[in-house]
């Protein structure tokens, strides 16, 4: 008789291979919080604030994504499903009412900007390679971009043990890279540098404000990704502790560092300077150590930026497999591998598209995408974790977030703050994209004669 590996929960033959412990699952998350994304935007967050006191909005974005933490966790121990986010508006908010139009949105948002986000992080791969190869230019880097992209597709299209065991691997490596960072900032940190703060820095104004949003805003975007964990749900060994743990550690783990990075590297490189820097953490280690240190580091960086790529395509590629089990989308996504046991179609199709959207450039992308994730995703969960805490009773098995509700109420709130500090034209392309998704929706519902033009509401 064959058995089954102890902690690997096997799968049925319609049903994903569960093979992701707390290992993978804390890997997976930190790998997507921590691409490419801190070793670019320190400099756009210091310029955002005109100074170290930027600091503060790293701040913010780690309170922001503790409380934002909880909820996922709640959602994701009590639903450990596919896609998790569908299935917590779907539920959330009824599933045969609101809950159908917002589950809709969500996918709609993930299929137009989860290319994006792929390809976001393959665009800032190519430019950070600039610095290890200056000829680089135009095509070139576009090029560079889209074979990151198809390279994390080869990596993804294979069943989740395989996954499991890379993720571990250059979560390692990204890990060793920012303690080697941070040890070097420690060891030649100069006060004087790190708290040269403006004249007038903490004067409140409406200035101040706008300013430590966009800061926050910048925090929330390379904090993002705790809940990578909670898109492949079903893929999870004991996932009603597992997910929990796997979010809130990899919070803890990574505001921790990206708090002491930040500081760190302001004690070295003067802000003035470091606003104006494309590559700032080569320059860092170039001004401590010598440019061997600068090409050494950039080339982990790119370690890391790569392993970001690989977490958010592994993460997208499960939501139209999850919407397409619903009967809610195209039923080729609902296909799994025969022998790897993944939605193959899924991984195939996003993979492509990321490559397709490499020519799309990097500017004012992570605006975009958190103002309109915020609108069409998370402001939507913050609600509906306390509307699912008042249908499901207390069994002690599921993650229950302490001093329920606050913590989805204040996160309701920093998402809101950010949102309004965002600008208008962020504003207005993310209700521009909620409108076009709203209009396809009620085509579809009406097409199929299902709410609110048919069928029992909730």
């Amino acid at each position: 008789m064959q058995t089954s590996r102890p902690g690997i929960e096997e799968r049925t033959a319609q049903t994903p291979l569960k093979a992701v412990g707390l290992w993978g699952a804390l890997s997976t998350n930190i790998l997507n919080m921590v691409g490419i994304g801190p070793f670019l935007t320190i400099p756009l967050a210091l310029a955002s604030m005109g100074g170290p006191q930027a600091m503060l909005g790293w701040i913010l974005g780690a309170a922001l994504s503790i409380c934002d933490g909880m909820v996922w966790a709640e959602l994701g121990s009590a639903m450990p499903l596919e896609g998790g986010p569908y299935h917590y508006l779907l539920q959330g908010f009824g599933p045969h009412s609101w809950g159908r139009a917002f589950s809709f949105l969500f996918l709609w948002q993930s299929i137009l900007l989860g290319p994006l986000s792929i390809a976001s992080g393959a665009v800032g791969f190519a430019d950070y390679t600039k610095f290890l190869i200056p000829s680089l230019h135009g095509g070139q880097l576009i090029a560079v971009a889209i074979l990151v992209c198809l390279l994390n597709t080869v990596l993804v299209y294979r069943n989740i043990r395989s996954i499991a065991r890379i993720s571990i691997i250059v979560a390692a490596v990204v890990f060793a890279s920012m303690i080697w960072i941070v040890f070097a900032g420690a060891t030649h940190f100069h006060p004087a540098l790190a708290f040269d703060f403006p004249p007038g820095a903490f004067r409140f104004s409406m200035g101040f404000l706008a300013g430590l949003g966009s800061a926050t805003l910048i925090a929330a975007y390379d904090y993002g990704g705790y809940y990578n964990v909670c898109l492949i749900g079903a893929e999870v060994v004991r996932p009603k502790s597992t997910i929990p743990r796997s979010i809130l550690w990899s919070i803890a783990i990574v505001a921790v560092l990206y708090l002491v990075m930040n500081l760190a590297i302001i004690g070295v490189v003067p802000w003035r300077e470091a606003m104006q820097s494309k590559a700032i953490v080569a320059d860092f280690m170039t001004t401590i150590y010598g440019s061997w240190a600068g090409r050494l580091v950039a080339v982990l960086i790119l370690v890391a930026s790569f392993g970001s790529v690989f977490a958010v395509l592994l993460g997208y590629s499960r939501i139209p497999y999850a919407a397409a089990c619903e009967g809610r989308f195209f039923s080729i996504f609902a296909r799994l591998h025969p022998r790897g046991g993944f939605p193959y179609v899924s991984v195939l199709t996003l993979g492509a598209c990321s490559a397709l959207a490499c020519f799309i450039s990097l500017g004012g992308l992570i605006s975009a995408l958190i103002v309109t994730q915020t609108l069409l995703q998370f402001m939507g969960q913050c609600v509906a974790v306390i509307l699912l805490r008042r249908k499901r009773r207390e069994t002690g098995e599921c993650y229950s977030m302490p001093f329920f509700p606050l913590p989805a109420l204040l996160a309701l709130a920093g998402w809101t703050y950010i949102v309004v500090t965002s600008g208008a034209r962020y504003i207005l392309m993310a209700f521009g994209l909620m409108l076009a998704g709203v209009l396809v929706y009620l085509m579809r519902a009406r097409a199929r004669v299902e709410w609110p033009f048919g069928g029992a509401a909730a």
